[in-house]
């Protein structure tokens, strides 16, 4: 299949603070090289767009050395951290910015959805800037008469069409400037998160268009966005990006679990001594599994043993398992007193600790927390390092088809019929 896009070392840098080399003589000489085609003798080599640290160099590269390709009617999803660079090369690929370095090779039409009211004008009206936001994105005159009534029922705003959309909501800002965008026939169809201002019905129908694009279509799509079950429905390629880099691109789930496993837990990681309290902490532990790889569980086959110190008596003691998804939310949780279990107490001392359990989900990757808790406060807690792997003994076609994390044993029998 064509490509649809092909990027070649694209960066882009920017500088902070003053623009100026500081002497007039400085920035005449900046001014003549430039004019004759030569490089800047004053662009200094910055650091790399890390906001965690920070930098020597007024020179930010929000971008370096990007290198991929697109095929004809893919949907790529592009995500990464706040700040890792995804709005940037949207506004190269849309050429709203050039690259200080690389280039990029485009085949076909872009429409591009990048900020809320991008291309409206707040003093006209709804049906007037449909006109001349269309016409930004390339569309004839003829083309938007014949899209016209399609675009204003797909945005909902039909009663407000004349009114200036100074008046509008930022939620109908994005109902009308993403309806002229999807319906414009241009062969790539490029959406920021700007679909986070609408509402859960709006996402969705926007959502299925983009996958109508896609899919029924065959135009390619470019979606940015930190939703990323979104990202998965929509998406069947995608690219990563950290600090302006890419990490990994290809297969979406991939690079998805990537994210999650690499980028995401770079800030998950808790020292188990800053979770101790005056009154007891964990001395060791083992997370103990049927499979060799510790990270990695049978999710009928788990066993936690820890030894646990106290400094005083507590009374009313239960120890609780919690399970987290990928995205941190609380899916699972047990304790000690499930089944029958009832409040102990603890003297002042060190005991060995048995816990055992399994894990009701899915296939996947997940978090684990585990807590000794008396009736009036956590006495401390343990919280996985890493992402834990669970391995389910089946593996069913239908587990990536169908929502849903739990998945519980089904008693099931059939036979034949009786005539």
């Amino acid at each position: 299949m064509a490509l649809a896009i092909k990027a070649d070392n694209i960066s882009k840098a920017y500088q902070l603070g003053e623009f100026s080399t500081g002497t007039i003589t400085s920035d005449i000489h900046r001014w003549w090289t430039l004019k004759r085609g030569k490089e800047d003798p004053y662009l200094k080599i910055g650091e790399t767009n890390d906001r965690s640290t920070k930098g020597s160099s007024n020179i930010v590269w929000s971008l370096k050395d990007i290198n991929f390709k697109i095929k004809e009617g893919d949907a790529v999803g592009i995500i990464g951290r706040n700040g890792a660079g995804k709005s940037t090369l949207l506004k190269i690929l849309s050429k709203v910015t050039s690259p200080t370095t690389g280039g990029i090779k485009i085949k076909g039409r872009i429409a591009s959805l990048l900020e809320v009211g991008t291309g409206f004008h707040p003093e006209l009206t709804g049906r007037e800037n449909i006109f001349l936001n269309g016409a930004i994105l390339g569309m004839r005159k003829k083309e938007i008469v014949r899209k016209f009534d399609e675009i204003v029922n797909f945005s909902g705003v039909e009663r407000y069409i004349d009114t200036p959309v100074k008046r509008y909501s930022s939620g109908m800002y994005v109902r009308l400037a993403f309806a002229v965008a999807a319906h414009l026939e241009s062969e790539i169809l490029i959406v920021d998160e700007v679909l986070a201002v609408g509402d859960a019905e709006f996402q969705k129908k926007c959502l299925g268009k983009m996958n109508q694009v896609s899919q029924g279509e065959g135009r390619t799509v470019l979606f940015v966005s930190h939703n990323m079950s979104a990202i998965k429905n929509l998406c069947n390629s995608g690219i990563m990006l950290k600090h302006g880099k890419v990490v990994v691109a290809g297969d979406i789930n991939d690079v998805v679990n990537e994210y999650y496993l690499g980028d995401m837990s770079d800030s998950d990681d808790l020292d188990i001594s800053s979770l101790k309290s005056k009154r007891a902490f964990f001395s060791s532990w083992k997370l103990l599994n049927g499979v060799n790889d510790t990270a990695m569980f049978s999710r009928n086959q788990c066993h936690l043993n820890f030894d646990f110190t106290t400094n005083s008596k507590i009374e009313g003691v239960e120890i609780g398992l919690v399970l987290r998804d990928n995205r941190g939310e609380l899916i699972y949780s047990c304790n000690s007193r499930d089944n029958g279990g009832t409040f102990f107490d603890l003297d002042e001392g060190s005991y060995n600790i048995d816990f055992d359990f399994r894990f009701p989900v899915k296939h996947g990757h997940y978090e684990i927390d585990i807590a000794v808790v008396s009736k009036e406060e956590i006495i401390c807690q343990w919280v996985s390092k890493k992402k834990l792997q669970v391995l389910s003994d089946f593996q069913s076609p239908l587990d990536e088809k169908w929502l849903g994390i739990i998945s519980e044993p089904l008693k099931f029998s059939y036979g034949s019929a009786s005539s």
